[in-house]
């Protein structure tokens, strides 16, 4: 077994992104679900759900913050750091934003937020809790299932589940035996047997994090376009880049022999943002399908590309055109699209890795952007087609194994001319410049590259960040320009 003592993630995400991101950081909860552990290729489970279907009992955080569990001050266990609740803690860095999840609900922002939305106190709004604290999402659940203070905020069973059933025989350690990695791994199945959820399989982990960050059909889990009005962040998730900014362990031998059942076992960066972008997408769909599609009698905005409609309105004689054609939706200037950035990036990994459904993609996608023009009955059925597509490709992905030549692949996929000229919009671009982060990281963290390499290409990497950093002033040209540039760099040290 391996000691955890002062290591450091080699494949950490720039700092940049942390910066990039920080008022959606500041917002805690709607910046990251706790986008955990590792990853297996098994598509066995279903999505999970992020608030516990399994009906066991919720312990609360102190439950785990003893000082020979993970409560300890300094990481140096021999198995698990022990520093974990730490870690959750920090007070100002993404790592601890679910710990910050309720807090955040009584500053002056959220305060705001709620007078707009007609709530008397967001720390006590159901519509807000459902999210912002692991209290609330069992609250919306309607049963008696354990008591969970709400300074908790995001604890940790809102991502690992509901400990009742495993807690203790997840306390019990192992050396039992005389093969104390076996062990290990034989004790983790029988906690996923007992409710702990499986947070190595992309697709479980994918469905945890998506009903926050991405919204679910629960109460309290959804940010519409009217609470978005009201001054709440625009909702963004990229699975594999937010998994980085909250992992609270690190991966080694033990870590392999405990997830994967063999010493080698790790992590694969580039399979976990493929599936990360089929669920997220899914998870759209389904929505949009539901009632979650329309209030009142308005489509539901949260759907739809942002910059189709916030864009400046000029009067004048010589009008100046404010949008930029689009090859990925052939449909009239003036008509709202759907907000395709997943559907964008989607198309990429679904050329490399399943080729044999790209084509039904591109033309369900197309079949969905004109069904749109139609009514809504018509969109929806084309949205359950595109769904299906989306479905096999997810379970493509997570049966497939993503070497370290792929991530290079992937990257030339993202920057080619048939994806890059659908990059006309804010959301999809940032998808981009992260999901070319993510790669950038596999590469490091499978040896394609060295630690050295990656960090000369960092400042192409900040360059589109910044690019993408403020919707307001977000420029296609421009950032395609340095997203163009960052790869450039990246294809270099193939």
């Amino acid at each position: 077994m391996t000691t955890h003592a002062g290591k450091e993630r080699r494949d950490r995400p720039s700092a940049a992104f942390a910066a990039v991101r920080s008022s959606l950081v500041a917002f805690a909860a709607l910046v990251l679900m706790l986008a955990t552990l590792a990853v297996a290729a098994v598509i066995a489970a279903p999505p999970a759900r992020s608030q516990g279907e399994d009906g066991g009992r919720y312990t609360g955080v102190a439950s785990c913050a003893g000082s020979t569990c993970h409560g300890r001050m300094e990481g140096d266990g021999a198995v698990v750091r022990q520093d974990e609740l730490m870690k959750w803690q920090e007070p100002s860095t993404p790592g601890g934003a679910h710990s910050r999840a309720w807090a955040v609900l009584s500053n002056s922002r959220s305060q705001f937020i709620a007078r707009n939305l007609g709530l008397k106190d967001a720390a006590t709004a159901p519509m807000c809790l459902g999210c912002h604290s692991t209290k609330g999402a069992i609250d919306a659940l309607g049963a008696q299932r354990g008591t969970v203070p709400l300074e908790d905020g995001v604890g940790c069973e809102s991502c690992h589940g509901p400990a009742g059933g495993w807690i203790a025989s997840h306390y019990a350690g192992v050396g039992t035996n005389a093969d104390p990695d076996r062990e290990s791994r034989e004790k983790h199945l029988a906690n996923l047997s007992a409710g702990l959820r499986k947070l190595e399989d992309p697709v479980v982990r994918a469905g945890v994090c998506v009903d926050c960050h991405f919204g679910s059909s629960g109460e309290g889990q959804f940010v519409t376009h009217r609470i978005m009005a009201a001054g709440h962040p625009r909702i963004s998730f990229e699975l594999d880049l937010f998994s980085s900014l909250q992992a609270h362990h690190q991966e080694d031998d033990d870590y392999g022999w405990r997830k994967f059942g063999a010493a080698g076992g790790r992590t694969d960066h580039v399979q976990m943002w493929a599936v990360g972008q089929a669920v997220a997408l899914e998870r759209s769909l389904q929505l949009f399908q539901s009632k979650r599609g329309t209030e009142g009698m308005f489509p539901e905005f949260y759907f739809l590309d942002c910059h189709s409609c916030h864009r400046r309105i000029y009067d004048q004689a010589k009008p100046v055109k404010t949008s930029m054609d689009n090859v990925g939706r052939n449909i009239p200037e003036g008509m709202p699209p759907y907000n395709d950035e997943n559907l964008i990036m989607l198309a990429a990994a679904a050329r490399i890795a399943a080729p044999g459904l790209a084509d039904q993609l591109e033309t369900r996608t197309a079949a969905f952007h004109r069904a749109i023009m139609v009514d809504r009955a018509s969109a929806v059925q084309a949205a359950a087609q595109l769904g299906q597509t989306v479905a096999a490709l997810k379970s493509a992905f997570a049966s497939r194994n993503f070497s370290g030549a792929d991530a290079f692949t992937l990257v030339d996929a993202i920057s080619a001319k048939a994806v890059g000229d659908r990059l006309t919009d804010y959301s999809g671009s940032q998808q981009a410049v992260m999901g070319v982060d993510t790669l950038l990281n596999s590469m490091v963290s499978s040896g394609r590259i060295t630690v050295g390499a990656a960090a000369g290409i960092r400042g192409d990497i900040d360059r589109a960040y910044a690019a993408v950093k403020d919707p307001n002033a977000f420029k296609p040209a421009e950032f395609q320009a340095s997203l163009g540039s960052a790869v450039r760099a990246i294809r270099a040290l193939r």
